[in-house]
């Protein structure tokens, strides 16, 4: 039996997947999807798919990886979909295959107790609060009876809490198998099981940290595949431009500090000048976080070079930094972790010298500001030739799959991005009647999305539609202060009106209890921002309407952004057309991707963006939709969610 043969057999109507799925049916495109994947496995070749909602793209690509007998790395886009293959998919192919294949969840160190930093907090035992020298000694316990050393299993420390930098390693500062505990290190146990699997699940932040940039510990894995995947690959480009950058924050420095005072007190090394220096590194540091609001902010380096003498703290911040390295350069000490420290002082130093120095017209210079530290950035306006560089040098087949990767039917934009030109392409439609089971409605007489008014002319537009729901609505918008502006806009309307319909707001709780209350529910409305357009799986009637405020266009003060505008423009580009609409296309492809998630599922997507029918971009907006009937009446809109 050839390969194909056995493919269209394993998706019969009596094949092995039909034994072990209830109601199991045959999908022409997933078959054909697996066919295609099956092709780019065994002649090792780049394969791009969009495989629209209901395709069974998971399967599809799953049955062809584990049946070639090959290594496979699969990424995904989050922790969620990773437990989702791990926990659900992958049994299910594997149970049907009738073959042992080995698989194994790949996390990073910050999801590993680090048995090293661990024991050198506890042995300098300088904590915030009480609370902390509490929750240390929990961690403690945890770690000395625990098989996996995983942070998320240790029970009454919370996961935001200061501590677990102090008890966690990073790629910067874990010493490897150099380290006294390496014997018993829980991320070297999960990393030595991960180069045996014959399947390593990761996520994209993983993939682009650890493998491109040559992890040492798991170096070894990449080139031992025969095959990589990215699902949710939409999310690809954005992920590998940061890591194919260079960074350094101020969180980087002083644990880099605390880290060489533990070393010092441990090797007995006692000297006013570390004392000093230390505190002239850390009141540099202030004075930074001092110029700059405490909120989340995104900033470009020509906006900020002249702030407050920004460049001449940071050129103080180097030298002390070098004077660090020379004090600790000169003691005669060969321990690894001496070594190691003295390794992270030069890099970081390294790093700093790189964003002082501006070098090359093809990198982004700019500044992240949180509420507790500040990131340093070099992002290149391009990874189309570092990944290309990156895929040659790994021999082996690359396949990127999303529901969302075409814009008005072409992959142009993927492609171009990441040096995919002699990529394969496929495009399956989702199976899924959306004629039938659901209407798009763009509202007669909305104001511009720019004037003030927006918020409460929406509110007011889709209320009669909620009214004939009762809830059972998504409502998407493209801000966080659209967000708080509706949500409060419409409890007002629905307490005028005295309707007792639950309105759950993106951060009065998090996310998953957001969904999960309103799934539990089923007559609730939720308002959430861009985090809520895509992972969100709600089936069934409790979500019957999806409202999405305006065309997802980027915030034109995000310096990435701004800077690649420029970049298509000194090109002669068409920055608009060629790179603002294309990313607003698949973001609003992916948020109306959470109405029909079954074929089952029946409603409405609302667009209030008046934009989409009055530009004449628009037209690649609705186009590169799935093929809803579309409306402009209300009284079609409420006849039709009456039926439902």
């Amino acid at each position: 039996m050839t390969k194909n043969n056995f493919l269209q057999n394993f998706f019969g109507s009596t094949g092995p997947l039909s034994e072990v799925l209830d109601q199991y049916q045959i999908r022409d495109d997933q078959v054909n999807m697996a066919l295609a994947v099956n092709e780019a496995i065994q002649t090792n070749s780049s394969l791009i798919v969009e495989a629209g909602t209901g395709i069974g793209k998971t399967f599809a690509y799953l049955v062809p990886a584990l049946s070639n007998g090959k290594k496979v790395v699969i990424s995904t886009a989050t922790k969620n979909l990773q437990d989702q293959l791990f926990l659900k998919d992958l049994p299910i192919i594997r149970n049907a295959l009738k073959i042992p294949v080995e698989v194994s969840v790949l996390k990073g160190r910050a999801n590993y107790i680090c048995q090293l930093r661990l024991e050198n907090a506890l042995q300098e035992g300088q904590f915030l609060n009480r609370e902390d020298a509490k929750s240390v000694q929990t961690i403690k316990i945890f770690a000395d009876h625990s098989k996996s050393g995983e942070v998320s299993e240790v029970q009454d420390v919370a996961e935001n809490s200061l501590l677990w930098p102090m008890v966690t390693s990073t790629n910067e500062n874990c010493l490897g198998t150099s380290c006294d505990y390496a014997k018993n290190c829980f991320f070297l146990k999960a990393r030595k099981k991960a180069l045996t699997a014959e399947v390593i699940i990761v996520n994209h932040h993983l993939f682009f940290a650890d493998f491109i940039l040559k992890d040492e510990e798991i170096s070894e894995i990449l080139p031992t595949a025969n095959t990589v995947i990215f699902d949710e690959a939409h999310q690809v480009p954005d992920i590998a431009s940061f890591f194919l950058g260079n960074s350094f924050s101020t969180n980087q420095v002083l644990q880099l500090l605390q880290d060489l005072q533990q070393m010092s007190i441990k090797l007995s090394i006692d000297s006013g000048f570390l004392i000093q220096i230390n505190k002239e590194i850390i009141e540099k540091i202030e004075t930074l976080q001092s110029i700059f609001p405490k909120n989340n902010e995104r900033l470009l380096f020509n906006k900020i070079e002249q702030k407050d003498n920004t460049l001449e703290i940071l050129t103080a911040l180097l030298e002390h930094l070098n004077q660090l390295y020379i004090f600790f350069e000169a003691i005669d000490e060969t321990g690894a972790e001496f070594k190691k420290n003295l390794e992270r002082l030069k890099n970081l130093h390294y790093e700093i010298s790189m964003w002082l120095s501006k070098r090359g017209e093809e990198n982004i210079f700019w500044l992240e500001i949180f509420s507790r530290s500040m990131q340093f950035n070099i992002t290149p306006l391009s990874i189309a030739e570092k990944f290309k560089e990156f895929r040659d040098a790994n021999d082996m087949s690359w396949i990127f799959t999303s529901a969302t990767l075409t814009v008005d039917e072409k992959f142009d934009h993927f492609q171009t991005t990441m040096g995919l030109e002699d990529a394969t392409l496929e495009k399956f439609n989702s199976p899924f009647d959306y004629k039938k089971n659901s209407l798009l409605y763009v509202p007669e007489g909305m104001p511009e999305p720019n004037e003030t008014s927006f918020n409460l002319s929406l509110v007011k537009k889709v209320l009669p539609l909620i009214k004939t729901l009762k809830g059972r609505t998504f409502i998407l918008s493209t801000s966080l202060k659209g967000v708080a502006e509706i949500s409060s806009f419409l409890k007002d309307e629905l307490e005028k009106d005295s309707l007792h319909i639950p309105v759950l707001t993106q951060g009065d709780e998090s996310r998953q209890t957001l969904i999960q209350r309103f799934v539990a529910d089923g007559f609730s409305i939720l308002i959430g921002s861009l985090s809520f357009w895509e992972g969100v799986d709600v089936r069934g009637s409790s979500l019957s309407m999806v409202i999405i405020d305006k065309l997802p266009f980027h915030s034109p003060g995000d310096p990435i952004f701004e800077s690649k505008i420029n970049y298509y423009k000194n090109q002669g580009l068409n920055a608009f057309i060629k790179y603002q609409v294309p990313q607003a296309v698949i973001q609003l492809k992916q948020g109306s991707g959470r109405l029909i998630r079954d074929e089952n599922d029946l409603g409405v997507l609302v667009i209030t963006d008046p934009r989409l029918i009055t530009r004449s971009y628009g037209k690649k907006f609705w186009q590169s939709l799935p093929p809803y009937k579309r409306t402009r009446d209300e009284n079609e809109v409420i006849e039709f969610l009456k039926r439902l």
